[in-house]
């Protein structure tokens, strides 16, 4: 292959940030008089601000999210409005193909600056440089990487029906766990857990984090239904004796309870055991006998206790959202028949399984990818 490097102003019309949405001209749906898309940040249509009645694009482009969600890179065929926090680039057809340079785009490594909230700005943009092949190879190169893109996406679609037909079954079984319309019992969440609370952070702060040792968890690791492993942290035995009453044990679900991720909740994955909490994360350990730990992670992922989790986390006037051990307690909780929270939990221990399986599936896509990114741009 050519081995010619380019600089990415040398294959590109224009490259521009998008600017501010126009207020006059502006509908937050489409409708006959306001048809044209406005984009901001976001991955493909998800960064959709809303529409108006003119374009400010009119040729096939790629936009690269500039702000906060560095790097998610589309290509947009149709006429649109690119507004703040938003990079375009126009390719030059007839040096470049399009789906080339929107592989090349997703290449570049993003830098952060140093300010609190990352941003991509167009002179960071400009500076990058990669392999531009003949147009044949380029589009052979193309046709390669959208192959595994395309599996890629299977994949995640899989793994997102699979999450939909476990709320899905939540609610055939149990209906909404806040209005209740099948008439369960129910009770406080402090009468059905033998604990809720918190742990701490150990003295001195992240700068005594270990590599490792025992686990200690933090928000950044607790997401909706599961548990993230990048960024976990250790700590000494030492350290850990400093939060022996909030040692996790098997089962044990985690719920976040401060900052911006405040109401995820996962359960504990047991290899990660021996564990203990910082100060945003709360363990909630269920009686078994009357409350499932999946069970009960499920109904605090449903979408409307969830919102209810989220409505006592801003309350309050705090400038920060939390919720305290005290509300965790007042929770009321439905209670179906034990047996039919077992069958419930059995149900997603199986759908975990597949997607696992799924996610292995996954993660070697997207190793492949990486592998073709350096095998191409370098």
């Amino acid at each position: 292959m050519d081995k010619r490097v380019i600089n990415i102003c040398d294959v590109c019309e224009k490259i521009f940030a998008g600017g501010d949405a126009p207020k006059d001209r502006f509908s937050e749906t489409k409708t006959d008089d306001f048809s044209i898309p406005i984009y901001s940040n976001g991955e493909a249509n998800s960064g959709l601000y809303g529409y108006t009645n003119f374009s400010r694009v009119n040729v096939p482009s790629i936009t690269v999210s500039a702000r906060g969600t560095i790097g998610y890179t589309t290509i947009r065929h149709e006429p649109f409005v690119p507004i703040v926090r938003l990079i375009t680039l126009v390719p030059k057809t007839d040096v470049i193909d399009i789906n080339y340079l929107y592989y090349a785009t997703q290449n570049y490594k993003f830098v952060n600056n140093g300010t609190s909230i990352p941003q991509l700005t167009v002179p960071m943009l400009k500076r990058y440089s990669f392999p531009l092949p003949s147009m044949e190879q380029q589009k052979k190169i193309a046709d390669e990487f959208d192959k595994v893109t395309v599996l890629i996406n299977n994949r995640k679609r899989q793994l997102s029906k699979l999450d939909e037909l476990v709320k899905s079954r939540f609610i055939e079984m149990f209906g909404d766990p806040i209005y209740n319309p099948m008439n369960w019992s129910t009770s406080l969440l402090k009468n059905v857990t033998s604990k809720i609370g918190s742990g701490a952070t150990p003295k001195g702060g992240k700068e005594c984090y270990q590599t490792e040792g025992i686990t200690l968890i933090r928000s950044m690791n607790v997401y909706d239904g599961r548990f993230e492993y990048k960024g976990l942290a250790y700590i000494t035995e030492e350290q850990a004796k400093q939060l022996d009453n909030v040692i996790i044990e098997e089962n044990d679900v985690f719920i976040n309870i401060t900052g911006a991720s405040i109401a995820r909740s996962c359960v504990v994955p047991k290899h990660i055991l021996p564990a203990r909490v910082n100060q945003h994360v709360a363990i909630i350990r269920c009686i078994t006998s009357v409350l499932n730990p999946i069970f009960a992670n499920n109904m605090f992922l449903n979408r409307s206790f969830k919102r209810k989790l989220l409505d006592i986390g801003e309350t309050g006037g705090a400038t920060r959202q939390a919720i305290t051990k005290q509300q965790l307690e007042s929770l009321t909780v439905v209670l179906p028949p034990i047996e039919l929270q077992n069958q419930f939990a059995a149900f997603v221990e199986q759908t975990d399984k597949s997607k696992f399986e799924i996610k292995q599936s996954l993660e070697k896509l997207e190793v492949l990818k990486k592998a073709l990114m350096q095998k191409y741009f370098g």
